[in-house]
């Protein structure tokens, strides 16, 4: 359980601000076995760790003995009556709701459109811009899916209506990942593969939250009612059982790819998973399509050190000239 009120956080945070967080759960591993279930103490709470297919499988398609998991900030944050909070029913009618409204396949083709446009205008002014001094390649991609969804819902992305929107999701977004304490202060197919491929590896979120709504049982273990279970998604996607050399980027590996249920969650699992998956994946597809054709990408630093906290991130945001290409 680690160290009196600080637990295993102070290892956690060696590995993950180091060039290989894949130490922290390694040495778990190393000194109590490939169990998939190790005891912990993190981010305040007593917890679970699940890091194998299996165990992080059961534990995101239980909803009677798992419930959400988040802290207090992104309970705080996000209201009584969202997603992150309501109860099983309610969850269930609104997102059966917003699946036929917002990510049918209707819904989904009507996007396609929208998403170009923004991607086209995009490039063509990063490419402008970058010819006088480089550009933050790494910041730009970041704020063009927040474009995709200003588009999408609002109509627009306009430079007045993203300055504010940007401003109030990056208030929210530390919010979120902050302690809760009130005071001021190409071809599509290919494309897919290099997709899935960027999302193991990247691993955004590197672990989802879930609490213990009773007392449950994993491989023999007994996890006490009110533990949080944090489904290490990193420990999955890197784990060479799972996936061979997992350092390398290699995205013929999804070609006839039969991974075992629960051994790439990315976008979680279960009746929690993500809504917004294939949305997220037209949107990258559509942006490599044309970038790939189009343009191509200088680093000023391509040995830059990766940062993995509070995301997966290269610590210079990759400064870069973006060219068309004649």
């Amino acid at each position: 359980m680690g160290w009196p009120f600080l637990g295993n956080m102070p290892s956690f945070l060696r590995a993950y601000r180091s060039n290989n967080p894949e130490t922290f759960i390694d040495s778990i591993v190393e000194r109590y076995g490939r169990t998939g279930v190790y005891k912990t103490h993190l981010f305040g709470n007593p917890s679970i760790i699940v890091s194998s297919p299996q165990t992080c499988r059961r534990v995101l398609m239980d909803d009677e003995k798992f419930g959400l998991g988040y802290g207090k900030s992104m309970t705080r944050l996000a209201g009584k009556n969202t997603f992150v909070n309501i109860a099983k029913s309610e969850h269930r009618r609104l997102r059966k709701m917003m699946t036929s409204l917002m990510i049918s396949h209707e819904a989904l083709v009507m996007y396609i459109g929208n998403i170009e446009d923004v991607a086209i205008a995009s490039l063509e002014e990063w490419a402008a811009a970058s010819k006088d001094e480089p550009i933050e390649f790494f910041c730009e991609t970041s704020k063009l899916s927040l474009k995709f969804i200003m588009r999408i819902l609002f109509g627009s992305t306009s430079d007045s209506i993203f300055s504010s929107v940007e401003k109030h999701y990056i208030d929210v977004h530390d919010g979120v990942h902050s302690t809760a304490i009130n005071l001021p202060g190409f071809a599509f197919h290919k494309a897919l593969k290099v997709i899935d491929e960027t999302l193991r590896l990247m691993n955004l979120p590197f672990l989802d939250f879930r609490e213990a709504k009773t007392d449950a049982n994993i491989k023999g273990y007994t996890i006490p009612k009110g533990w949080k279970v944090l489904i290490w998604n990193r420990a999955v996607h890197m784990d060479p059982e799972n996936f061979s050399a997992p350092k390398e980027f290699d995205p013929s590996r999804w070609d006839n790819n039969a991974a075992e249920p629960g051994s790439f969650i990315p976008f979680g699992g279960g009746s929690r998973r993500c809504l917004g998956i294939d949305v997220a994946k037209i949107e990258v597809s559509i942006f490599l399509h044309y970038f790939l054709l189009n343009y191509k990408l200088e680093q000023l630093n391509p040995e830059s050190p990766i940062v993995y906290l509070p995301t997966t991130r290269p610590s210079d945001n990759c400064p870069a000239r973006v060219i068309k290409l004649k």
